[in-house]
């Protein structure tokens, strides 16, 4: 999201609000809003069709008036409210050409305190925050509007800032003019620095940080908030590191569309996600956790002294899926642990289960791959090579080729069984209905 944000920067360098004409405001009586009387409405009615035309503005016309015209240049103003979408001030020069602004970028308060002669009065045109509702959620932004200010326009773009109830807010990018058969794009006033060339002015960064706190409220963490940060934006998703009182730290994961937290991650498996936690000291906490699996695959029966982890992904949120390596042992693991129970695969069979090992190598399955052939009577097989065949419902299929460069074997293990010993094998010749055969160079080579 950042480059869009460097756009922006640029695009506001040359960027324009709503023109400041030389016509006055209609005066509006002690707390009613200003008359629209019944001459300019006709007008209105009569001429801004030709000219939403010529502006190529998508507009079913509900209502207008005519503001006026600025004598000095020639210019003429309208109001028109559309049934089909927001309302516009529309200007339209000597020579014909028109040009559209939002009520909301019309709708001004001069220097002096005194409204914009170009302000929207129309009673379709009352609220003109509100006609960027649909705006918003076609962006994806989850905002309930509080406040709004127009930010400029480009060639193409215009630029709006809101702030939403709650603290969050967002810059919207919408067409020049805007409407809504257009792209839009919004973008978290997070990602912009206070008092930079660009920045949210309607909220201060401290506020839409506080929303950090009903994320961490969400959470299932017992979190004493020390410290917030955001870290960046997706598509879909906002991220913030959470700092906590006793030390650790986490990152939470905010669906951009509801505002909801979508999941809380630990900064140990954080590291992908802009550059990682830096409120936390990451070493402390995986050296804590190294110690935590350690122990848990102890309890599980495998001798592991964990060096290095890495979290699988998993729809189960009661479980953690892990890979293991180890400092005492080349043979790595997947471990499943949960509150009742854990599994530990090896990572050969693993495979056969739906998970891959990273950090071990296949080599170190090889000696407890040859003592299963040795099982069968197949002992000459020192294996030096080993593939995943595949595996279905029951079955898991392994091709193991043999350092004598004799032909080798495919293993049959069952399923979802921890520490597995073979249950049958077949020779390649036997196996050449099983996913394709066997195609380790070893095994293929003609006589």
């Amino acid at each position: 999201m950042r480059p869009f944000a460097i756009g922006l920067s640029a695009a506001l360098a040359v960027a324009l609000l709503a023109p400041v004409a030389v016509i006055s405001a209609p005066k509006a009586a002690k707390d009613k809003p200003p008359a629209v009387d019944a001459k300019s409405r006709d007008a209105g009615m009569k001429e801004a069709p030709a000219l939403i035309a010529t502006i190529g503005l998508s507009c079913t016309l509900a209502d207008a008036r005519k503001i006026g015209e600025d004598k000095k240049t020639s210019t003429s103003y309208y109001e028109v409210a559309c049934s089909d979408g927001m309302g516009y001030a529309l200007a339209k020069d000597k020579d014909g050409a028109g040009k559209a602004y939002t009520c909301l970028e019309s709708t001004t308060t001069e220097a002096d305190g005194k409204p914009s002669g170009l302000s929207c009065i129309l009673p379709a045109n009352a609220n003109p925050k509100a006609a960027f509702v649909p705006f918003l959620a076609k962006a994806g932004a989850n905002c309930e509007i509080e406040n709004a200010r127009p930010i400029g326009s480009a060639a193409k773009n215009s630029y709006f800032e809101f702030a939403c109830k709650g603290g969050a807010g967002f810059i919207l990018q919408t067409s020049n003019p805007a409407q809504l058969s257009s792209d839009v794009v919004a973008t978290s006033c997070l990602l912009y620095e206070e008092g930079g060339n660009v920045s949210c002015r309607l909220t201060t960064r401290a506020t839409q940080l506080a929303l950090v706190d009903g994320l961490n409220a969400a959470s299932d963490r017992k979190c004493e908030i020390k410290d917030r940060r955001y870290m960046l934006s997706t598509k879909t998703d906002n991220y913030f590191e959470i700092a906590c009182a006793d030390g650790k730290g986490y990152v939470a994961q905010q669906t951009a569309a509801t505002g909801a937290l979508a999941k809380s991650i630990d900064c140990t498996q954080a590291g992908f996600i802009g550059g990682g936690c830096t409120m936390t000291d990451t070493v402390a906490a995986m050296t804590e956790q190294n110690n935590l699996y350690t122990k848990l695959a102890a309890k599980a029966g495998f001798d592991c002294k964990v060096e290095k982890y890495g979290m699988l992904p998993t729809n189960d949120n009661r479980k953690e899926v892990v890979e293991l390596k180890c400092s005492n042992q080349t043979a790595g693991a997947i471990a499943i642990f949960s509150a009742t129970e854990s599994k530990i695969y090896d990572c050969v069979t693993s495979e056969l289960n739906g998970y891959r090992c990273t950090f071990s190598k296949a080599n170190s399955e090889f000696a407890r791959l040859s003592a299963d052939l040795d099982g069968f009577g197949k002992g000459s097989c020192d294996v030096s090579e080993v593939r995943v065949v595949g595996s279905n419902a029951t079955e898991g299929f392994l091709e193991v080729a043999c350092s004598d460069g004799l032909p080798g074997w495919v293993l049959v293990y069952p399923v979802g069984v921890v520490k597995p010993k073979a249950k049958d094998f077949m020779s390649c010749t036997q196996a050449k209905g099983v996913g394709g055969g066997c195609k380790l160079p070893t095994n293929t080579k003609k006589a």
